[in-house]
């Protein structure tokens, strides 16, 4: 009696769950809480026995002369993917420009509408929130919805980068937009104390609930505001909200991360003022020029990650001037320091967000190059959601003559980002058709 009690017993809780589960798959709102602590649950137990901060990557260093490449993939232009209109725009001749004044000890433009990324049912909305709020500023009408919806096609991307932000602008709105590099804290002082807010890219370490551990992630800033009595800007923070203060010299730390990278949105009839206000940065090859200088400075003066940051940056600045060469040995000297590195310290996250390194290796027929650190950052991220990575692992892998590969890769890139345009022209080019 007892045993068909306890069995009983049994049924009844088999029941009880089946028909959880039903209820759960019934209402899709429990349905995507349930999956998405799941989700949870598996990433932090993924990252407790593969921690991605042990992960390092060790360049080879060596040209694959020996392989026949497919050349129909290496007679594609090497255009620079970061490198949108938005970057390309030059100043125009009749541009007058100002007399300069002395900045006010501090400015806030006010009327800035804050927008949270988290208070939304999106996973990953600081791009899109951040842009939002620039154009919102200008009195665009639409929402973060139409930004992120089209910049963010598949909404797991892990990452948005500048020049899709400035391509969503040009393309989808009738406001201007530009991004440079290199720039310095009384840039944005310059552009805030005549009206214009700014765009910033940078890196932060925060407390990660996927590892319970503090970790380098990047981010962008909405700044609006600065005080020089004080020593700190005023941002709107789409992750630790409105009005935010940072202190100018964690400012400058965290945004060396980006190479300083800096965007402005702005009316067409205010671009002459833009530029005039652009001075050396106005001229795009010289603002390149800038901040290869400025990087090449830092890995003389720098230590530790400040360093790593350094070289990485001369890389970058080297491949936007396509010295591919002179960027490949900066990244290299870049992973060297990297793997010196305490791990808590490591900006795992990278190449989430800075591509650079594969145009350099690729670029020097170093494709093994490209496809071990394709690997070990797709490895690394457990929900592999880089467009970008699965596309240059797919072109090296078809330079070393892998075509089944190359197809796989090039088709999981437009996977995690339908029509993404280098996937699609790849390819077109190498005639591979994804279902």
């Amino acid at each position: 009696m007892t045993v068909m009690k306890k069995q009983g017993s049994l049924l009844l809780i088999l029941a009880g769950l089946v028909l959880a589960g039903l209820v759960i798959a019934a209402v899709p709102s429990l349905r995507d809480r349930v999956v998405y602590h799941l989700d949870q649950w598996r990433v932090k137990a993924y990252y407790a026995l593969f921690p991605p901060e042990e992960a390092v990557f060790q360049p080879g260093g060596t040209p694959d002369s020996t392989v026949t490449a497919v050349p129909v993939v290496n007679t594609l232009t090497p255009t620079i993917v970061s490198q949108p209109t938005a970057e390309l725009l030059v100043v125009t001749p009749t541009v007058v420009v100002p007399t300069p004044t002395a900045l006010p000890q501090s400015y806030i433009i006010t009327d800035v509408k804050w927008q949270n990324q988290q208070g939304i049912d999106r996973w990953n909305y600081c791009a899109p929130a951040n842009l939002y709020m620039a154009l919102n500023y200008w009195g665009w009408s639409g929402t973060v919805y139409d930004v992120g919806d089209t910049m963010k096609p598949f909404q797991d991307d892990k990452n948005v980068m500048p020049y899709e932000m400035g391509d969503f602008i040009l393309e989808n709105t009738d406001y201007g937009a530009v991004i440079r590099y290199g720039g310095t804290l009384e840039t944005i002082k310059n552009f805030i104390a005549n009206g214009f807010p700014v765009l910033i890219e940078k890196g932060t370490y925060i407390l990660e609930t996927t590892t319970n551990r503090m970790g380098w992630m990047g981010h962008y800033n909405f700044v609006n505001g600065y005080d020089d009595g004080r020593g700190v800007f005023i941002i709107q923070d789409s992750l630790l909200g409105a009005d935010y203060e940072i202190a100018y010299d964690v400012i400058e730390k965290e945004w060396r991360a980006f190479g300083n990278t800096f965007m402005l949105v702005y009316p067409p009839e205010r671009e002459g003022e833009v530029f005039a206000l652009l001075g050396d940065y106005a001229d795009v090859s010289n603002s390149y020029q800038m901040s290869a200088q400025v990087a090449a400075d830092e890995t003389a003066t720098l230590t530790g990650v400040d360093r790593f940051f350094a070289w990485f940056n001369r890389g970058s600045a080297l491949v936007r001037l396509q010295d591919y060469n002179g960027a490949a040995t900066a990244y290299d000297e870049a992973f060297r320091l990297y793997a010196e590195l305490p791990d808590e310290e490591r900006p795992w996250r990278m190449m989430w967000y800075q591509t650079g390194p594969y145009f350099a290796y690729f670029y020097t027929g170093r494709y093994q190059d490209v496809v071990d650190l394709a690997d070990l950052t797709i490895s690394a991220a457990n929900q592999p959601y880089l467009e970008e990575s699965w596309y240059w692992r797919g072109r090296a892998k078809a330079a070393l003559g892998d075509l089944t590969g190359a197809q796989a890769d090039i088709c999981q890139s437009l996977e995690y980002h339908p029509g993404f345009p280098p996937a699609i022209e790849v390819s077109r080019n190498l005639g591979i058709f994804c279902p």
